[in-house]
């Protein structure tokens, strides 16, 4: 006859594999109800999108995080950041200014334009606003997109 050691004993009972009856095939544990209600890691694509409200802490915390990022050199980790930033918190200034800094470090001069717009549109006296309006203004015509110079030599202008 066979010993069985303590292990074979409870190895079964605790994977649920005991029935109750010595004579009888192992059954295997039923799964728990909530593990079929789990959603696969890989289904990303069917969660809902987030759904941002008002939170200026959570802006706040995005904007910290962001600052991390954009001081290690991560440039596009510390825009998504700020533009996290921007959903929790539409008025948010300061992230927009950075998120414009952080646009024209990764050579996206267009969104860098459309930051700082937000920026002056929101703290049109503030401490930065000069700067933002220079930027905006060396970048438009790096682009091409400023009207003619300054004689009022505008397309439609009457003589």
């Amino acid at each position: 006859m066979r010993r069985l050691g303590i292990t074979s004993l409870l190895l079964p009972l605790a994977l649920g594999l005991a029935s109750g009856e010595p004579g009888e095939e192992p059954k295997f544990a039923e799964r728990p109800p909530e593990h079929s209600e789990l959603v696969d890691e890989d289904e990303d694509f069917a969660r809902p999108k987030q759904t941002y409200a008002f939170n200026p802490v959570q802006a706040t915390k995005e904007l910290k995080v962001g600052n991390y990022y954009f001081k290690k050199g991560s440039y596009a980790a510390a825009a998504s950041r700020y533009l996290e930033a921007t959903r929790w918190d539409d008025n948010f200034a300061d992230a927009f200014w950075r998120l414009a800094i952080t646009h024209e470090r990764l050579k996206n001069p267009r969104e860098a334009i459309d930051a700082y717009t937000r920026y002056l549109a929101l703290d049109p006296t503030g401490k930065k606003s000069r700067e933002a309006q220079r930027r905006v203004e060396r970048m438009e015509q790096s682009l091409g997109t400023l009207p003619l110079a300054a004689g009022g030599d505008r397309p439609g202008d009457a003589k």
